[in-house]
């Protein structure tokens, strides 16, 4: 079914697509080295082509959904956050029914070039969903909380020190697999993207605009040269 709904609530999210800047760096990796960036596109072209996107993409998106999830809830719902000042980002999330969200802030559609961009972008987050990553970044917080609060609690620490040893084994836990997650739905987004007829690997493009977040550890991320690379051996393989 398809949706777009403007939104203006705070939104939880889970796994992105983000143009904000990294965190300083002492040796930060090089960029991968393209030709020539796309031409930029007018607001209205952008919005064109993100409705055109939805159109496509949407429902096949639901058919992998339906393929590889069995049992979760596959009809996506295709929002746009149109507040003011909201960076370039897109993310998946869940509503209180657990029906997927995949949000698009304005700023992200007016920052993406042509529809192979949007199509991949749009892909990745519903591959989120399809692989299940809120309830695995979920279930390793919670793991890390706890580990965390009994280290804390056998070394005889207060109630206040292991208050905040949970909440750093939580947020140790929740990073753990990010990189892994962000590769992975890299991997099926290009194929969703191509299964919907568009070009995965001109859409990975975009990572060679934004900023990289090189490859830190529990950084949310991988280097957008590990992204791009997976998203050519994917689509080569398709």
């Amino acid at each position: 079914m398809r949706k777009i709904v403007m939104v203006t609530t705070a939104l939880i999210l889970s796994g992105c697509v983000t143009v904000t800047g990294p965190e300083p760096q002492q040796n930060p990796p090089a960029q991968p080295v393209v030709a020539q960036a796309p031409p930029t596109v007018s607001q209205n072209r952008a919005a064109r082509n993100f409705l055109a996107v939805v159109k496509r993409m949407e429902p096949v998106a639901e058919r992998e959904c339906r393929r590889r999830a069995f049992g979760s809830h596959c009809d996506f719902k295709i929002v746009v956050d149109d507040r003011k000042g909201q960076p370039p980002n897109a993310y998946q999330k869940l509503d209180k029914n657990g029906r997927p969200v995949i949000v698009f802030t304005r700023a992200l559609i007016n920052e993406t070039r042509n529809q192979d961009e949007l199509a991949f972008v749009l892909g990745h987050e519903a591959a989120h969903h399809i692989l299940g990553h809120i309830p695995k970044t979920q279930q390793s917080a919670v793991a890390g909380a706890v580990v965390g609060g009994l280290l804390a609690a056998v070394m005889g620490v207060n109630e206040a020190g292991i208050q905040e040893a949970q909440r750093l084994g939580g947020a140790v836990g929740a990073r753990t697999y990010s990189k892994g997650f962000e590769l992975e739905a890299d991997e099926l987004g290009t194929v969703i993207t191509a299964h919907a007829g568009y070009n995965p690997v001109k859409g990975a493009a975009f990572f060679t605009r934004i900023p990289d977040p090189g490859n830190r550890f529990l950084g949310s991320h991988p280097p957008n040269a590990k992204r791009i690379e997976t998203v050519r051996r994917t689509a080569a393989n398709i």
